[in-house]
């Protein structure tokens, strides 16, 4: 790139970066143990690679942050420091600002009922998340086959396989209502693989 030419991404682009990897910065990724930013920053590669602007791709950076560092106060944070499209998209990405979290099972279906209503570039956003989240639980499944990893999804709260696959099924459908994108049938093609690796849910 010649350094006379306009740079894609502004300063504020890094200045994401920097705050997500600050405010998520003692939290790592299950299984593998990865830094919590990594995920972070595989969303919001897949937001840009996908067609995702500046914004959406800041608020992938972002997506977690008013769920697991700090709820609408932090939402408010995000607004004055990157702008109301961002926070907008943040907080459709946020399945819940209570702490403690409700009971799994009904704000999981609260959410993805609410998932057939956001806008789409906040849909980009939610399904990159999504999908990158499924790619780690496949990785798990093939390498460690899926009767084990069922077995060991037993052992952790809300990690039933059925309850897994229940969820990612129903935000494939949530988000395919009345949306239609590339980024989608990726992540609709792995929920198949789910589907088949595990079976579907009775």
């Amino acid at each position: 790139m010649n350094i006379a030419e306009t740079p894609l991404l502004s300063p504020r682009f890094a200045l994401a970066l920097q705050f997500a990897n600050q405010i998520h910065a003692t939290q790592v990724r299950k299984g593998l143990g990865a830094p919590y930013i990594s995920h972070l920053m595989a969303v919001s590669a897949q937001v840009l690679e996908y067609g995702g602007d500046e914004d959406q791709a800041i608020a992938a950076l972002l997506h977690d942050a008013a769920e697991d560092c700090g709820g609408r106060p932090m939402l408010e944070t995000v607004r004055v420091m990157f702008g109301e499209d961002v926070a907008a998209i943040v907080e459709c990405c946020t399945d819940t600002f209570e702490d403690p979290k409700p009971a799994w099972r009904p704000r999981k279906e609260a959410y993805i009922e609410r998932m057939k209503h956001e806008p789409a570039r906040a849909r980009l956003v939610v399904t990159s998340d999504k999908l990158h989240n499924l790619s780690n639980t496949l990785r798990d499944i093939r390498a460690q086959g899926a009767k084990p990893w069922r077995e060991a999804m037993a052992q952790t709260p809300n990690g039933a396989a059925e309850k897994q696959l229940w969820y990612y099924q129903g935000c494939r459908a949530a988000l395919a209502t009345g949306w239609a994108h590339s980024l989608l049938a990726e992540f609709s093609r792995a929920v198949d693989e789910l589907e088949q690796l595990v079976g579907t849910p009775a």
